[in-house]
């Protein structure tokens, strides 16, 4: 289950990644990629364990917020979704195999799960001293395109149901948080 759950987020993550990278060409130009898909080849193909120079080995939060602070002059794209994949990888324990003893922390998934919704809210609003979106994602017009916020949904959907499951299998209680999108800060894992 949780294997089949890792994939299925790290397929929407490097969905996000194209989509985020498409919508903001000058990033993936920024660390002398070819094209966007050579870029998110480049993040999601190397084995990096989500740590890179470029970002001092920051990862999860610290990385989301780097790459929203209007003065990051790196590629923005790429410390966003190490950040992202950071968290998820933060949140299972830093493992890409599972065996059957091992153990997940569910409040640790549903951490990443609101941070998850931080993170989009975050994507959505960061904004220059002009007033200018730092990312491009979702847009109204001219064509509406909300698909940012369904791979979102799908990520966050995904780790609440794991964090469930794990906590009904473990007889274990999850402490919910509820947060104002606006002044939500990213919880620990």
């Amino acid at each position: 289950m949780a294997e089949i759950h890792h994939r299925a987020i790290f397929a929407s993550l490097r969905r996000l990644a194209l989509k985020l990278y498409l919508r903001n060409p000058a990033e993936w130009r920024k660390g002398g990629k070819a094209s966007a898909e050579a870029a998110v080849s480049d993040l999601f193909d190397r084995d990096h364990r989500w740590r890179l120079e470029t970002l001092n080995y920051r990862r999860g939060a610290e990385a989301v917020q780097i790459a929203l602070n209007p003065d990051y002059p790196g590629d923005r794209v790429q410390a966003f979704m190490v950040g992202l994949a950071g968290m998820v990888q933060q949140a299972i324990g830093d493992r890409s195999a599972f065996l059957l003893l091992d153990d997940l922390d569910p409040q640790r998934l549903y951490n990443a799960a609101r941070n998850f919704e931080v993170a989009a809210w975050k994507l959505a609003h960061a904004r220059d001293a002009q007033g200018r979106l730092l990312l491009l994602s979702n847009a109204m017009e001219p064509v509406p395109n909300l698909s940012f916020e369904r791979e979102f949904g799908r990520m966050i959907g995904l780790l609440d149901v794991m964090a469930d499951m794990l906590e009904q299998r473990d007889g274990r209680t999850i402490t919910r948080v509820i947060q104002n999108a606006a002044t939500a800060v990213f919880l620990p894992l």
